[in-house]
């Protein structure tokens, strides 16, 4: 399968052009695999060299980047991921999201680790990719449908065994929160930054994807062997979230003062919170489990609904996100509700975070009279109406009314066309949308909001899981840390950051940390798959040149410290009750101790000397 010679990858980059209808095949040398790993460092290494400071996001010139890892394709748990990169029509920056599912693992199977498309169709296509073969073919008969139909019928003219990424209505209308979806109704979702609008100017409707060739390993017997040493740990230790899926903790998280509510303005729900937990849906509407390829945690559930008003859901559950947004945020709790919307979402091909803070944004707006009388097109925003939030759903999908195309343009650009002070209270930073996640009870989270390369991210870092129940005597933690303890924060967040741009390099899912996963494993197992002497100290590094990577590009688009910020009503308003109690997170002081370690500028620019010494001297 190997062109290069390069244990782990096949060697083969998908280069797509989609004005001229022409694709061709790039090698890539060993030394860039080894220098970015795959994934969202590979993507960065691309995106960097491919656009420049003007490029347009909805542009034919903005390539859009589906990348996997060397540990895509293989046994390792939970690595059949996948990221997709451009620039976002969201937030004008660097954008990706990473998805698990089944995609990236049979795009890999079928030849290839990864794609670049690059141009723009005038008319609707689809690619068609499988045993080392691509082709564009029409995609006219799917124009218009969901995502769910989509699958379907791509499958049935192609290959049953298929797997599907496409992009739903929204991303055909080009809503800048518009999210690429795969594997049909079980819904995996690369929702974050508007890729499926970049997708939807391209007038690519899907890529399938079709392989069953097995990537070569170095050392696969000891591969396989320290696999095994793993697993029993990870299915043990991760039984709740298999019994519950990730909305399990939304109760135990609403009690610690973490789940946002009422667009963060509310301290406690307890009630509420206890009606749409994954406890609750156990016990009421789960009809199944989902397990991404390669996953033995088993995080996704599938719900159904039989009677009522939502009857005929039949689909992915909410997943914590889901449930924090356009429940807790918006203060709904009706869970069958949540359901509903959250199949509109996944069919119309629309991010279920910033669809939930653009309707809490406009519930909190009509609250205090800013949105009024016709101006809400007939939708009664009131905190906790389940109907008016699904409506919403429904409007923000479809780009229908002139308050759901506004709410599709993401609460940045919303507040904006507003006016008056709506900009107090859109709760994004650098235009995307905040996850359910309160920095007021985590204190890492108010740092690595603020200087997550894509926005507003829980996951770039994935620290607050340090400051409440892991350790990572690896990396120095031998105990976790106090959630409203400032000092030391800065340096975490760095140090996480690097680590996690190396989870979405290898494609590893982050929920493997709950399983024992730690960072010998990772490379123990990049050792074994690659052949390479991969010491910490290089493993550490390649984390650090990516995360870099990612911040020039968004550098050299105007990004600087000035950026680096969050809500002033997250540093200013304590939720004053539940586990936060008056804790404000000290964003300065924390975001001064992170440039210092990053070796940044004040102003938040990597010196000439930080790249030198991380590899990236040429840039």
């Amino acid at each position: 399968m190997r062109s290069n010679g390069v244990n782990g990858y096949t060697g083969r980059i998908l280069w797509v052009d989609l004005s001229s209808g022409q694709s061709h095949v790039r090698s890539c040398d060993e030394h860039i695999y080894r220098s970015f790993t795959g994934g969202s460092g590979l993507a960065a290494w691309i995106m960097f060299h491919e656009t420049h400071a003007r490029t347009a996001a909805l542009s034919a010139e903005n390539p859009l980047v589906f990348t996997t890892g060397p540990f895509t394709g293989t046994h390792i748990p939970t690595s059949g991921r996948h990221s997709i990169a451009s620039l976002s029509p969201l937030t004008g920056i660097w954008a990706e999201s990473d998805v698990g599912g089944t995609w990236g693992f049979t795009l890999k199977r079928a030849g290839f680790d990864g794609i670049v498309v690059r141009g723009a169709s005038p008319t609707p296509v689809y690619i068609w990719i499988h045993d080392h073969c691509a082709e564009i073919r029409d995609a006219s008969f799917v124009w218009g449908k969901d995502t769910f139909e989509t699958d379907s019928v791509l499958r049935n003219s192609t290959e049953q065994r298929a797997c599907v990424s496409c992009i739903g209505p929204a991303g055909e209308k080009l809503v800048p929160i518009a999210a690429i979806m795969h594997d049909g109704p079980s819904a995996r979702a690369a929702g974050r930054c508007g890729l499926g609008a970049v997708m939807g100017f391209k007038k690519l409707k899907a890529i399938v994807v079709f392989g069953n060739e097995e990537p070569e390993i170095a050392d696969k017997n000891n591969l396989m062997r320290a696999v095994r040493q793993v697993v029993p740990d990870m299915v043990k230790l991760t039984e709740d979230i298999r019994k519950y899926g990730t909305s399990g903790s939304v109760e135990a998280l609403e009690e610690m003062g973490d789940l946002p509510l009422k667009n963060w303005v509310q301290g406690r729900w307890q009630k509420g919170a206890s009606r749409i937990s994954g406890t609750a849906m156990r016990d009421t509407i789960y009809s199944g489990d989902y397990f991404c390829k390669t996953c033995v945690i088993g995080c996704g559930k599938e719900v159904a609904i039989t009677q009522g008003k939502y009857a005929g859901v039949s689909s992915a559950a909410a997943e914590h996100e889901t449930v924090g947004t356009l429940g807790a945020l918006c203060l709904v709790d009706d869970l069958e509700a949540i359901s509903y919307a959250n199949e509109l979402c996944n069919r119309f091909g629309i991010d279920t975070i910033s669809t939930g803070g653009a309707i809490a944004f406009a519930m909190e707006a009509c609250e205090k009279g800013i949105i009024r009388g016709e101006d809400r097109d007939g939708l009664d925003l009131t905190w906790g109406n389940a109907d008016a939030m699904v409506e919403a759903v429904r409007r923000i999908g479809t780009r229908e009314g002139s308050l759901g195309r506004i709410l599709g343009e993401g609460v940045r650009t919303a507040a904006s066309c507003i006016g008056m002070n709506a900009e107090e209270f859109a709760m994004q930073v650098k235009g995307l949308e905040l996850p359910a996640h309160d920095p007021r009870c985590f204190g890492s989270l108010a740092v690595g909001y603020a200087t997550s390369n894509r926005g507003a991210c829980h996951l770039q870092a994935y620290s607050h899981p340090l400051e409440g129940w892991i350790t990572m005597p690896g990396l120095g933690y031998e105990k976790s840390l106090d959630p409203h303890e400032d000092e030391g924060k800065g340096e975490m967040v760095a140090l996480l950051q690097n680590l996690m741009c190396m989870f979405d390099a290898l494609k590893l899912c982050k929920f493997s940390l709950f399983g024992g996963l730690r960072v010998r494993h990772m490379i123990e197992f990049s050792s074994l798959v690659s052949g390479w002497d991969i010491d910490q100290k290089e493993f550490m590094k390649t984390g650090e040149r990516i995360f870099t990577l990612k911040r020039l590009i968004n550098c050299r688009r105007g990004i600087g410290r000035k950026d680096d910020i969050l809500p002033r009503r997250l540093l200013t308003l304590p939720r004053g009750e539940g586990g936060a109690g008056n804790y404000l997170p000290d964003l300065g002081k924390m975001l001064s101790e992170y440039y210092r370690v990053r070796g940044w500028t004040e102003e938040g620019v990597p010196t000439r000397a930080k790249l030198r010494e991380v590899g990236l001297d040429e840039l």
